[in-house]
């Protein structure tokens, strides 16, 4: 008898189960970063649809029926588990619905190892004869052996990871050869790139201290790079190019470990853009993948169909499944979503996390509430993938492990002596405002016109920002102002901070007025910022947009902090470290130059303020609860929604009337969409629910004001104010 795995492809020809299988384990085999995995790789890919070898699924596929009404992923699953191969099991009964708990995966393997399910080894004899094994082949293996049971639960999620996307790519090939085979790309050219980015520096400017001090700082890195993988930081001041100097290292540490990619993970979508478009600058564009929410493809704008089709679009497009690619720079949100989840397609790319570099930028900005977790799950990731990590900030978090706080055991810096660069690159002076006594916004106007300069200030809170900024309409000598707030959807802050930059540049007189969206990733060069008590970190970083690139002489910048009236603070949390903060500044404002001090308030704020596993998740993992874990790990709080701006301009109000008859909407609708899209709080919605409709393809429309320089708006719109 003939077994099938798929229905027809286009060339009349069915999968036959037997090929099928065997391709899934090839795939998973060649996805092992270890020679002790490959077995266990391999013989998952052989099981995981043992259950297609039913009469009922094989007559379902010949005769057509509801998808899904013939289960077989269970059959597999409780196959491997009578074969205590429990890795294995756990991974094929998720390879469809997604990893389950444990109490899930037993309740659906029981009765296989109770004999209650007929026929069952009438299905596994039909299997071995099929696939032309013996049951020998698959009990011959020695299962790797893990200290710790939060590494062998990061080996399942390795092992589910390449299982799903051999299991999808076998099943492309099948139906799609030529999809298949646009994937087939090169692998990552380390030495043509050492080589470009070595032409890239030969290109830049040399004279300067900023510029002399970087080349001794890469020349650092540089030499650190043959040490074994493991987790690095590099900790440089802000402008001193952590971008390029990370970049440097990872290529040369990829080509003594022969890993296969680099990653870099990034925390705001706004510095993706100009990080992508910086490594594409210097590489080419086919080596760079950018993987984000508001990305699409089709950049030219033109909406030209041959532009869209191009081979290479529709690589990178394919890759962004599983992240088979040369350099991928991604979201924290995705990065990490992906590394904690149970889902199949987001879990598909994790085993290409395996044998890579990968380099977090800005790593301050991870959230505290999960950040044991978060850092168990990487140490885990290091120990069973071969992966190496580089934090990368100008604040380096206390991430060690320590009493009460079980973190990394070994973080190894890759400049030697961080203290005295940061001590050679102070540019700024730190000022309290009013000896940090609360103010209002016209004494705080006041100070700000007093600088004679191009400003930048920067608040808690869109409330506080657009309260300021409105007062500061008519006032001031400066020649443009400004506002940048999550209140402006992602197209418009573009816009806005490329005209930012080129006043800028232009030597033009502005006012910048900001929420702390600004702190990570936008190379600003102001002379004075202003910044509203906050954390320690949102302070630091905001000094990093004042004299950047230390133009300013023995002056230098200035950085003034000051506290508002009745000012409010994001959450509890944030309030209590700016709190502390204020207390470390406060016993003397010169401590801000030291590089150790957020090293210390960070391990300070973490023991005082913050619950580091709030959800309880490295426990959770220990006891191989995949969907719990995907339940509870957030990066960023989910009480907000998307609000797609019609109004903004004609180009938001055209592909809104492209998109609203489409009855499902596809990924690159929804990567078009995120650039007019808002994200409000439900409460907001609820109030404003009238300038708000619900779309029958399920996401949310603003047919309310949106003012061009501001953002969303409450103000009426013209067509409201006239009177019929």
């Amino acid at each position: 008898m003939d077994y099938y795995a798929h229905s027809e492809n286009r060339h009349d020809k069915k999968h036959t189960l037997s090929t099928h299988l065997h391709k899934t384990a090839k795939l998973a085999e060649s996805f092992a970063c270890k020679e002790s995995y490959k077995k266990i790789f391999k013989i998952t890919g052989l099981l995981h649809d043992l259950g297609k070898y039913q009469p009922d699924f094989q007559t379902y596929l010949a005769n057509g029926g509801v998808r899904g009404s013939v289960p077989h992923a269970s059959w597999g699953a409780g196959y491997a588990r009578l074969l205590r191969l429990l890795e294995a099991s756990i991974v094929i009964d998720g390879h469809h619905k997604g990893m389950p708990d444990a109490s899930a995966w037993r309740s659906d393997t029981e009765p296989f190892k109770r004999g209650d399910v007929l026929e069952f080894q009438d299905i596994i004899n039909a299997f071995l004869k099929d696939a032309e094994i013996t049951e020998t082949d698959i009990n011959n293996l020695e299962l790797p052996l893990f200290t710790d049971l939060s590494q062998r639960e990061v080996f399942i999620r390795y092992l589910f990871s390449a299982l799903t996307d051999s299991d999808w790519l076998s099943t492309e090939e099948h139906f799609d050869e030529d999809k298949f085979n646009v994937r087939i790309g090169d692998a990552l050219p380390v030495e043509i790139m050492i080589d470009k980015l070595e032409d890239e520096f030969l290109k830049r400017s040399k004279v300067g201290e900023i510029n002399i001090l970087r080349n001794i700082a890469r020349d650092q890195v540089v030499n650190n790079a043959d040490m074994p993988c493991g987790i690095y930081s590099l900790a440089l001041p802000t402008g001193m190019g952590k971008t390029l100097t990370s970049l440097t290292w990872a290529l040369r540490h990829a080509k003594k470990h022969e890993l296969k990619r680099i990653i870099i993970v990034l925390p705001y979508i706004n510095i993706i853009d100009q990080t992508a478009q910086t490594l594409k600058d210097i590489f080419g564009e086919e080596w760079v993948l950018e993987h984000h929410s508001n990305y699409n493809e089709d950049n030219s704008g033109n909406g030209e169909e041959s532009e869209s089709c191009t081979p290479l679009k529709k690589r990178r497009e394919l890759a962004c499944e599983n992240w088979d690619y040369p350099i991928v720079v991604t979201t924290t949100v995705q990065f990490f979503e992906s590394l904690f989840s149970n889902r199949a397609s987001k879990c598909r790319k994790v085993h290409n996390i395996a044998e890579s570099v990968v380099i977090f930028d800005e790593v301050q900005t991870l959230p505290k509430d999960v950040i044991l977790p978060t850092l168990t799950m990487l140490k885990d990731v290091q120990q069973v993938m071969k992966t190496s990590f580089l934090f990368c900030t100008a604040t380096q978090p206390a991430f060690e492990k320590r009493p009460g706080f079980n973190g990394i055991d070994n973080i190894l810096p890759l400049i030697n002596d961080v203290t005295a660069l940061y001590e050679k690159t102070k540019r700024v002076e730190y000022c309290l405002l009013n000896d940090l006594t609360p103010i209002d916004n016209s004494i705080l106007l006041e100070s700000v016109m007093k600088t004679g300069h191009s400003a930048l200030v920067i608040f808690n809170t869109k409330k506080a920002a657009l309260e300021f900024y409105s007062i500061v309409q008519d006032l001031g000598a400066w020649e443009k102002k400004y506002h940048l707030s999550t209140s402006m959807c992602p197209a418009h802050r573009k816009g806005v901070i490329k005209d930012i930059r080129d006043d800028l540049d232009g030597k033009r007189s502005i006012l910048v007025v900001s929420t702390q969206l600004i702190e990570a990733g936008v190379d600003f060069d102001f002379p004075v910022v202003f910044r509203a008590m906050a954390p320690l970190e949102s302070i630091i970083q905001s000094a990093g947009r004042c004299n950047r690139e230390g133009k300013l002489g023995e002056m230098g910048g200035r950085v003034f902090l000051f506290k508002l009236q009745d000012s409010s603070m994001p959450d509890k949390t944030y309030a209590a470290c700016a709190s502390h903060a204020e207390e470390f500044i406060k016993q003397d404002i010169n401590r801000l130059h030291d590089h150790n001090i957020f090293n210390e308030y960070y391990a300070q704020v973490i023991q005082l303020y913050v619950d580091p596993d709030r959800f309880n998740i490295n426990e959770v993992r220990n006891k191989f609860n995949y969907k719990t874990v995907n339940d509870s790990y957030r990066i960023i709080d989910s009480t907000a929604e998307g609000l797609y701006m019609y109004n903004y301009n004609e180009e938001s109000r055209q592909l809104f009337h492209s998109l609203e008859y489409k009855e499902f909407l596809s990924k690159d609708d929804y990567r078009k969409m995120q650039a007019y899209t808002v994200q409000a709080y439900k409460h907001f919605i609820l109030k404003n629910s009238g300038m708000c409709k619900t779309m029958p393809q399920g996401f949310m429309v603003w047919y309310g004001n949106y003012d061009t320089k501001t953002g969303i708006s409450l103000t009426p719109i013209e067509a409201d104010k006239l009177v019929v």
